[in-house]
């Protein structure tokens, strides 16, 4: 036996001594491993949850006394609090660290300390995320994909939330959940159901320009790392002076944009549900930092008077020619979390959360967004998740008190009522914020416009174009034939052409759908059912950098 262990010690010696020789590993593969080769001892005694020691003959409890063994208590007792409410919507996702560096002198426009002084350098997390997936979902459904900016300034914490689309589906509050329901689970089978979510376009045509933007080849990146994020909507932003603009903020990934065609994404999907996940953390660990320009597209309020269109209506884009584009700096990722519960999953990103020189956009669905996100945070982290490490602004003094842990200092002895004249925390005069507010009226009309612009000129070939209309097609075969039929009478109002190749399109899939089930129902039970190629072809997806062959048998 002495002599089996000592022949196990030195192959496991001899394994670290010979850096990952004859063998390639991901970065994810190798992590164990990594960590061992910074600690090459053990990093401290095993403990029970008060800090007690814990005793090796408490770490087996067969024949034992488990009524008193406070390791197994700890230890089984804590377990089924493991997990707490995941999101309900961008429950799957991921997340790094990095920073924001200014880049462009933007002080004419806003006073936001963020936001100012060439060279000035501001910590921030990212997460991003799957819309519709569940935490062990797949990352490559065609749908939205989250990315969450925090910015932890000196003068409060900055929240940007954004999507890979620059459009949003609704402009009133009030469908988030009902739009939700339609594009989920069905509750009884429990599927996705396409019926349902072209019910609900049909009936809210404003909804069909952002799945415009999520059929075409956007729909899809090629990861995290090589898709852009629009944070939406019109921001106010002002200057010392008191000025104020309109803007549109944009990440533009400096990897450049890339996109994966269904047939590739059904083939990665085959091998890798996490290949997002894989590729962001291969790539900032291999010292590939990826990094996004931010920029701002820029209206003035003597613009936003004189313009044809609603600028803070989300359903759509701002005209070419009535705004121009100012650059503000760089967004770098350059180290990846430690821990994904305590750092991602725990993270609370809201829209409210706002800096001195960026009051925020003034449209109701923002104002909606500004409560419910509150809602749902308190929900699942508490009322005091702001108190969650990864949240904590770099300074905060607050009236706020008690409530579930965290609750850190919790003001220790300070006063706990404002006004008092005790010298507790006292407000501020912001001289630089506008007297002025802006109020928008919005409109419930249909705009179909911004779709027919979509497929006539951002689509910009004609093998997009056809990538676009079958993406279409495979989500109109299994809806009930009335909502079919509003569905390509709303695809011909938007464009003639558009609506006659997905018609010819659907009959003939429909046919093709029809065939295969008459011959089921006549093939033999035992008869071998042969892999239908892909109409898109055999994907030209390249490998990973540093990933390996891997085949599933």
């Amino acid at each position: 036996m002495k002599t089996i262990i000592a022949y196990l010690f030195c192959l496991v010696l001899n394994v670290d001594s010979v850096r990952y020789q004859n063998v390639t590993y991901q970065p994810v593969e190798r992590q164990l491993l990594d960590f061992k080769r910074e600690h090459p001892l053990p990093i401290g005694l095993w403990t029970k949850n008060s800090g007690d020691p814990t005793e090796i003959r408490d770490t087996v409890t067969i024949n034992s006394d488990q009524f008193n063994n406070q390791l197994l208590l700890d230890t089984m007792l804590t377990f089924d609090g493991e997990r707490i409410p995941e999101r309900v919507v961008h429950a799957k996702g991921t997340g790094a660290f990095g920073y924001f560096e200014v880049t462009n002198d933007v002080s004419k426009y806003t006073y936001a300390d963020v936001f100012n002084g060439i060279g000035k350098k501001t910590p921030v997390v990212v997460r991003f995320s799957q819309d519709q997936q569940n935490l062990g979902g797949s990352d490559l459904g065609r749908g939205f994909k989250g990315t969450s900016v925090k910015f932890y300034t000196r003068e409060g914490n900055l929240d940007l939330l954004s999507l890979q689309t620059p459009v949003y589906r609704y402009r009133d509050p009030i469908l988030f959940p009902l739009i939700q329901h339609s594009i989920r689970r069905n509750p009884q089978t429990h599927q996705f159901d396409s019926t349902a979510q072209w019910d609900f376009i049909t009936l809210r045509p404003e909804m069909i320009h952002t799945f415009f933007w999520t059929w075409s080849d956007y729909g899809i990146p090629n990861g995290y790392r090589r898709m852009d994020a629009f944070p939406i909507h019109a921001f106010e932003i002002s200057n010392k002076n008191g000025e104020r603009h309109y803007v549109r903020f944009n990440f533009r990934t400096e990897q450049g944009f890339s996109a994966l065609t269904s047939a590739q994404a059904a083939e990665i999907q085959g091998m890798d549900l996490d290949y997002f996940n894989r590729d962001l953390y291969n790539a900032i660990d291999e010292g590939n930092f990826p990094a996004w320009k931010l920029e701002m597209d820029m209206m003035t309020p003597h613009d936003i008077q004189n313009v044809d269109f609603d600028p803070f209506d989300v359903t759509r884009l701002w005209k070419n020619g009535t705004f121009f584009t100012v650059q503000i700096g760089r967004l770098v990722l350059n180290k990846n979390v430690e821990n994904v519960f305590r750092d991602i999953e725990q993270g609370a990103f809201n829209p409210a959360n706002l800096v001195p020189g960026i009051p925020g956009p003034p449209d109701f669905l923002f104002r909606g967004r500004r409560m419910f996100y509150r809602d749902t945070q308190n929900y699942r982290l508490g009322r005091n998740h702001n108190k969650i490490y990864v949240n904590m602004p770099l300074y905060a003094k607050t009236y706020v008190r008690d409530g579930r842990p965290p609750t850190r200092l919790n003001m220790k002895n300070a006063p706990n009522y404002y006004p008092n004249s005790f010298n507790g925390p006292i407000p501020y005069v912001d001289e630089k914020r506008p007297r002025e507010k802006l109020q928008v009226l919005e409109s419930n009309a249909v705009d179909l416009e911004p779709a027919s612009y979509f497929y006539n000129h951002i689509l910009e070939d004609e093998a997009h174009r056809q990538r676009f209309i079958q993406n279409i097609i495979s989500s109109l075969v299994p809806a009930t034939p009335p909502v079919v039929q509003r569905g390509l009478k709303l695809l011909h109002l938007i464009d003639r052409d558009l609506g006659r190749r997905v018609r010819v399109g659907y009959e003939a899939a429909l046919a093709q759908a029809q065939a295969e089930r008459a011959a089921q129902a006549t093939r033999p039970r035992n008869w071998p059912i042969r892999n239908i190629p892909s109409s898109e072809g055999p994907s030209d997806h390249p490998p990973t950098k540093g990933a390996r062959s891997t085949r599933i048998l």
